[in-house]
C-alpha cells in the first residue's frame, strides 16, 4: 500500500498541471493532507462515492500519462544510475561533484 501510495504521490508531482482545479484538490487532500474520504466529502459538500470515484479516476489517467509520456520511469532510472555512479567513484574524483550537482537538479 505504501509503494502504490508513494508511486501516486510521484505521479501527480509530475502530471498534476494537467488535472483539473477539482481533481488537484482530491488527490491533495487524500494523497498528501491524509484527509479520509469523508473529510473530503464534508470539505466539498459531495458524497464520498463522488469524492472516492473523482480520485480513483483520477488516479487512472495519472497511469495513463505514465504510459505515454514516462516521466516518473525515466526519472526513477536517473536516480539509479546516479546512485550507481556515486558509488562506483571514489570520495576524492573531481566527477563526484558532477553527479551531487545532478542529483540537485532532480
Amino acid at each position: 500500500m505504501l509503494e502504490k501510495t508513494t508511486r501516486v504521490n510521484f505521479l501527480f508531482d509530475f502530471y498534476q498541471s494537467l488535472l483539473t482545479p477539482k481533481q488537484r484538490n482530491y488527490m491533495e487532500l487524500y494523497f498528501l493532507e491524509d484527509y479520509s474520504l469523508g473529510e473530503i466529502s464534508e470539505t466539498f459538500d459531495v458524497s464520498r462515492q463522488a469524492v472516492y470515484d473523482n480520485i480513483r479516476r483520477t488516479e487512472m489517467m495519472l497511469e495513463e500519462y505514465e504510459k505515454k509520456l514516462l516521466l516518473y520511469y525515466k526519472f526513477s532510472k536517473r536516480q539509479k544510475l546516479l546512485e550507481m555512479m556515486s558509488q562506483s567513484l571514489e570520495e576524492s574524483d573531481p566527477f563526484r561533484s558532477y553527479i551531487d550537482e545532478l542529483r540537485e537538479l532532480e
